[in-house]
């Protein structure tokens, strides 16, 4: 097998930040009647590159294989993150006086759940999807969506028919691209002069720090640093002029990116970020060592409790089948021995199976029915919600679970 190169720059991957081993796409739920057929199982390995600093899993698996008219994934059904979205929509438009003459592009704009805020403030938009089941529920809420892949090729068909962006949004999408240069090509292309992209994806920083391997699956390509993705904007025309430091996703950065002659001001809070990642060790290959022995111990502590709670007769049911918690119970080698079902109020899981670890999905009214002594919240960043939705579980001595950065119950 040939040495993997970095979709970055080219170079050669030799530096390894953790090796989850094989484990089947994360987001790729099994029907009833296709429970005795093996799931196909990829290796799950991100690596630094030494030349560069960008973080990747080797790109073992199509993009089509992934992203097709079956995903599971609908970004409506976390209350938490549509209100994240509506505060976005209003500051956005805002700050860059976006109106009824405005365009607004989302990439990966999933099932509207962003978009319908600025339809409702009569800003035109257009999302772009590659998923036609996500796509189809986006239009549903007059969301135009096109269903396809985003990248340059799709940037100058958008660009040649008048259609660039005051505002292009990409909300936790880059990291999903295997072609990260293709894609900000793109982003380039599709800009106004003026334009401005923002895009947000969980912070490398926090990732490390907080023990969050658990956000490493296939479709998430890349890791990113600011100090990594400065590189890859400014070879493609790029320049990031501001950043934030959110919450979202165990925490993340927003950052906003315009063409590089464009007349938006610098503002400070890139040189904290820049910064921040300096001083954890994140402008060299040697600050990356250490992070898979802090990954074995969450695991080990995962599997220590789950399998005392058995010993001692107690219910632990899962709450979220989240594609962390997939990358979570695969690694650990979690089955329905130890978590006999999950709960998710997405329709579009219900009544499946996870990949891997083949624990079946319920609804929520389940769990409330098995009255368990545990509930394992496995999207631990959407807890307080979880907390306010399942709170009748106290009732009767229940307590919530959180297996990143370190065991907690509450």
């Amino acid at each position: 097998m040939p040495e993997p190169t970095c979709q970055g720059c080219g170079a050669l991957l030799t530096r390894t930040w953790v090796d989850l081993g094989l484990s089947p796409l994360s987001n790729s739920f099994v029907p009833p009647e296709r429970a005795q057929v093996p799931d196909r199982l990829y290796p799950l390995h991100a690596r630094v590159c030494n030349a560069c600093l960008l973080v990747q899993v080797d790109s073992v698996v199509p993009r089509e294989e992934i992203f097709n008219d079956d995903y599971a994934y609908f970004s409506s059904f976390s209350e938490s993150w549509l209100a994240h979205c509506r505060s976005y929509v209003a500051t956005m438009t805002a700050r860059f006086g976006l109106g009824g003459a405005s365009k607004v592009i989302e990439i990966a704009s999933n099932d509207g759940y962003m978009l319908q805020y600025f339809v409702e403030r009569g800003v035109p938009v257009l999302g772009i999807e590659p998923s036609a089941n996500t796509a189809a529920a986006a239009e549903r809420k007059g969301v135009r969506t096109e269903v396809r892949f985003f990248g340059r090729e799709t940037a100058m068909a958008l660009a040649g028919r008048g259609e660039q962006a005051d505002l292009l949004a990409a909300k936790n999408v880059l990291a999903h691209v295997p072609d990260i240069n293709d894609f900000v090509a793109g982003v380039a292309i599709a800009l106004k002069p003026e334009g401005v992209f923002t895009v947000e994806f969980p912070h490398l920083l926090t990732t490390s720090e907080g023990v969050q391997f658990d956000t490493i699956y296939h479709e998430h390509f890349t890791y990113l640093s600011l100090l990594a993705l400065e590189r890859i904007m400014d070879r493609h025309g790029l320049r990031i002029f501001d950043v934030e430091q959110l919450p979202t996703h165990g925490g993340s950065l927003r950052v906003f990116a315009c063409l590089r002659d464009a007349g938006h001001a610098l503002e400070p809070r890139v040189a904290a970020v820049r910064a921040s990642e300096i001083a954890a060790g994140l402008d060299r290959p040697e600050g990356y060592a250490g992070f898979e022995a802090r990954v074995q111990a969450v695991r080990d502590a995962l599997l220590a409790f789950l399998r005392q709670a058995k010993a001692d007769g107690l219910t632990v049911v899962g709450y979220g089948a989240a594609a962390k918690g997939n990358t979570l119970l695969n690694y650990a080698g979690v089955g329905p021995d130890l978590l006999p079902f999950i709960v998710d109020r997405n329709p579009a899981k219900q009544g499946r199976l996870c990949p891997g670890s083949r624990i079946p999905v319920r609804t929520p009214d389940e769990l409330l029915a098995a009255r368990p002594d545990y509930v394992l919240v496995l999207p631990w960043n959407i807890l307080p919600e979880v907390e306010l939705q399942m709170a009748e579980i106290r009732t009767w001595g229940g307590r919530f679970v959180v297996a990143v950065p370190d065991l907690q119950i509450r």
